[in-house]
């Protein structure tokens, strides 16, 4: 198993929180280390099938497993993974840097829960912003800073995260650790409640920015030079901000994907 097969961190409404996995675990799969390819002449391709479940944090949301297409693409300019495009851009000495853009999945529409009645919908927006990456040979670090540029929440996020990735034969195996940001604007539009849309037992409530922090396990097998599966599990710690609203009744948010991909 090449580097070749690496995916691109950083994030997802008509199938909340499942596609969102895809999202994320897209993002998971761009170890920093892949990120020396900036000069490579050559293109890769990259298609497979993922099926992935997590557990929205929101009261009674209907969760199911989801199965969902992957499809990567990178050249010396573009890093295309899912839901995000990457520009490269040239590296500041150790540190590779990149224009990022990705679609969020985050959100829900009313009727995703009986207690979401009433709510007005929240809708996935499209994040740009930039990212830095640093392979410092134990482990890799990287960063991103994005902002909704569809305007539906006008929040940031802010990312940072280590992970090392250990080959073993046919089998890789990375752990990683992540903490992010979340502006207050963010909270407040996906985990607030209007005035409008307060009932009895939904009380209005104005979110504040939240730092949640973030576990997670991706092992891989090669099952042939060209071809991929992986089993990603993960689980995030939620700040006190997205706890204490009246939607939420999770202070942590599990996932796990399992997919294939096949590298042309």
């Amino acid at each position: 198993m090449t580097h070749c097969l690496r995916l691109p961190s950083p994030t997802h409404h008509t199938l909340p929180g499942r596609t969102a996995v895809i999202a994320a675990t897209l993002a998971a799969l761009a170890p920093a280390a892949a990120w020396a390819q900036q000069d490579a002449p050559t293109s890769t391709w990259g298609a497979g099938l993922a099926v992935s479940a997590d557990r929205k944090p929101y009261r009674d949301f209907d969760d199911k497993a989801q199965p969902l297409p992957l499809l990567t693409y990178e050249n010396r300019w573009v890093h295309i993974a899912g839901p995000g495009v990457d520009v490269k851009l040239p590296p500041a000495g150790p540190v590779g840097l990149r224009l990022r853009s990705r679609f969020g999945f985050e959100g829900y529409e009313a009727k995703d829960s009986p207690f979401l009645t009433g709510m007005q919908e929240r809708k996935g927006s499209l994040w740009l912003g930039a990212a830095a990456s640093w392979d410092t040979g134990p482990v890799q670090l990287s960063a991103e800073l994005l902002a909704d540029a569809s305007g539906h929440s006008k929040g940031r996020q802010f990312t940072l995260k280590a992970e090392r990735r250990f080959q073993l034969g046919a089998w890789d195996i990375t752990p990683r650790v992540s903490v992010q940001r979340q502006d207050r604007k963010y909270v407040d539009y996906y985990y607030g409640v209007e005035g409008a849309e307060a009932r009895a037992g939904r009380p209005a409530y104005e979110g504040s920015s939240a730092v949640n922090l973030q576990a997670g396990l991706r092992v891989g097998y090669a099952l042939a030079p060209r071809q991929w599966m992986f089993v990603d599990v993960s689980s995030t710690r939620l700040a006190s901000a997205i706890k204490n609203s009246p939607l939420v009744n999770r202070s942590s948010q599990p996932a796990v994907t399992a997919g294939w991909l096949y590298r042309f």
